[in-house]
């Protein structure tokens, strides 16, 4: 069969199946690109559908059967094949870390502007999952240090995994640690979190594909908020003077502002789409610490 037919052919198989998308793609023909040219490590660049190459009997089955592995299992293509894309970068995943998809990644590579006053020496990823946003950030700033943190051990792993895929042994450290509770000490002028915010009274309404990913990393109590709150009240004493706080919480935006209304958010608009990311500096996180309590 020519590439082109089957990926035409899985596309109609995904489309019939209902599945759904949003970890990295949003339609079936992007699904079955994604899942066809990683598992034959093909060049995204390529246009399949002027490419006349005919797929080997061994190409098909080892196809098939991941094909039938999204359909059946509803298992997202990233943990499929082993592989995600972020701020135009491959890394390493598994279900061990949530697949990267944070809009984070248009403000790494707009360098944070006009957010930062100064390029970033010392910055932090905290709870890091894959490391994908601390390894991006590392590569934007080529003079930083980069810690990256999560209390996962089994996500370290993961993350320490990507940091040697991108060469940055020598910049980026993995830390075990409870928040903030092993990083005494450390101080940064960026810090940059993607932690769980949905609240388990979402859990139920999840699309089966979410469900792949670790719980650990998903949900927080307080219907979203207790683990982004104690970010919240934690980070002042980890950022130098004139730092910043750069927070990811999702679908939990809306209950955050009414537990806080008099907090000074700036809340980020995205280009390429996406939301509930917001920026705070040190000096005001200092100035509201009480209120996260």
């Amino acid at each position: 069969m020519l590439l082109r037919d089957y990926i035409l052919h899985t596309e109609a198989m995904f489309s019939e199946a209902e599945l759904f998308y949003g970890h990295g793609t949003d339609s079936p023909l992007d699904d079955a690109v994604y899942l066809v040219f990683s598992t034959l490590n093909i060049e995204f660049s390529l246009d399949y559908k002027k490419s006349d190459r005919i797929l080997e009997f061994c190409e098909l089955a080892e196809l098939d059967a991941r094909v039938e592995l999204r359909i059946r299992d509803r298992k997202p293509v990233a943990y499929i094949v082993g592989k995600a894309w972020f701020c135009g970068r491959a890394f390493y995943v598994d279900e061990r870390v949530l697949i990267p998809r944070s809009p984070i990644s248009e403000l790494i590579r707009n360098r944070f502007e006009p957010l930062l006053a100064l390029p970033p020496t010392s910055i932090l990823d905290l709870c890091c999952g894959s490391g994908c946003i601390g390894i991006a950030c590392a590569l934007e700033f080529a003079e930083a240090r980069v810690d990256l943190s999560d209390v996962s051990s089994e996500c370290l792993l993961v993350a320490e995994e990507n940091v040697k895929l991108h060469n940055l042994i020598d910049r980026a450290q993995c830390v075990n640690s409870d928040l903030f509770a092993s990083l005494s000490g450390r101080s940064y002028d960026l810090i940059v979190s993607n932690p769980p915010y949905v609240s388990l009274a979402e859990a139920g309404a999840l699309p089966v594909e979410y469900l792949h990913e670790p719980r650990l990393a998903l949900f927080s109590d307080d219907g979203g908020l207790a683990i982004p709150l104690a970010i919240l009240q934690q980070a002042e004493m980890y950022l130098n003077p004139g730092g910043i706080l750069v927070l990811e919480v999702g679908s939990a935006a809306e209950t955050l502002c009414k537990r806080v209304p008099k907090v000074p958010f700036l809340w980020m608009e995205f280009a390429q789409g996406g939301d509930g990311v917001l920026v705070i500096r040190a000096e005001e996180l200092h100035r509201y610490r009480d209120s996260f309590i």
